[in-house]
């Protein structure tokens, strides 16, 4: 028995301190090449866990209170997938990113028409936010994204680079592949035993979240040493997008509360680019990917930097949300 409580008090402990983990694991990847080379041909079966641990965090009953009042599930994914896309693409239109950097302007369109990253309702759930808020919106997401992808590729691209039926397709397999998956272990092991074990499962998330992280800095490094400017830039434009997304998105949604406006805002600045990659087939230029893989940094660490405001805002919109019948998760 005692042999069992050591991984378990370690899951947990990885469950409490999980942004400082995940944002850490950014560095390893940098410092340890060899690691990242060896995790990156698991990306694919790291992200099918991450999608089951995000169903199996959060409480069912939780998720279907927020089913049976849609209107700011509904209104999350038009902003996110709709209105935010729009004022994105027109930006780098604006600047001539299409004529002067068409390789990263392309990268820039398929992030900025991707659904949120999966792991949202884990990192709402290590920063004391709504979870199952943002699973929600991220399953209503999931199912548009396909047809809301394929339009905007279109009109800022010029050609339909994903095609809908197939891109639709894989996302409802991964998705209702991750929730049968993520039921049958909430039946075989008992409601009472998986909401007791919460901080175990946000540690098995830590360490597929940290995974994740160290495959995306294979060759990072070598991109460094041969064009830090680049780099350096690269860098500061993903911090921007996300930060720009995050603090627009919690501005228009703050008659929902600053936690719930907050957790919004984690949808809209971190975006799922490795899914829009692999639906095109991973066919990209060179600086497409040295920005996919720069574009981890925020998704990691402002996690973690902003983990005190999150709580702040959690404390303050806590006796709203229980006179609304709910409770942060």
């Amino acid at each position: 028995m005692r042999a069992l409580a050591l991984p378990a008090a370690a899951l947990a402990l990885l469950g409490r301190h999980g942004t400082l983990i995940a944002a850490a694991s950014i560095f390893v990847g940098l410092a340890v090449p060899p690691l990242a080379a060896a995790c990156k041909p698991y990306l694919g079966e790291v992200i099918v866990v991450m999608i089951v641990l995000s169903f199996l965090r959060v409480d069912p009953a939780e998720l279907r209170r927020h089913w049976t009042r849609p209107g700011l599930i509904l209104a999350t994914n038009v902003w996110i997938l709709l209105v935010l896309p729009v004022l994105l693409g027109l930006l780098f239109w604006g600047f001539g990113l299409s004529t002067r950097s068409p390789g990263l302007y392309y990268m820039l369109v398929l992030q900025m028409s991707a659904p949120g990253l999966m792991s949202s309702p884990a990192l709402a759930a290590m920063m004391g936010l709504d979870a199952a808020l943002t699973l929600a919106s991220l399953i209503v997401g999931f199912a548009a994204v396909p047809l809301t992808a394929g339009l905007f590729t279109h009109l800022f691209l010029g050609s339909v680079v994903i095609a809908p039926l197939a891109f639709g397709l894989r996302l409802f397999l991964i998705i209702a592949g991750s929730a049968a998956a993520a039921a049958i272990i909430r039946r075989l092991a008992g409601h009472a035993l998986i909401e007791a074990q919460r901080e175990h499962i946000d540690g098995l998330n830590v360490i597929a979240f940290a995974m994740f992280a160290i495959a995306a800095m294979d060759g990072i490094p070598a991109h460094f040493m041969a064009e830090p400017l680049l780099v350096a830039a690269l860098t500061g434009l993903a911090f921007l997008l996300a930060l720009g997304q995050m603090v627009v998105t919690a501005l228009v949604f703050g008659r929902a509360g600053g936690a719930r406006a907050f957790a919004i805002g984690l949808i809209a600045g971190n975006r799922n680019i490795g899914l829009m990659l692999a639906a095109t087939g991973f066919v990209v230029p060179d600086v497409a990917w040295l920005y996919f893989a720069l574009a981890q940094f925020p998704i990691y660490l402002l996690p973690h930097l902003l983990k005190p405001l999150a709580r702040r805002l959690t404390s303050s919109s806590s006796p709203r949300l229980r006179r609304e019948g709910g409770e942060p998760q």
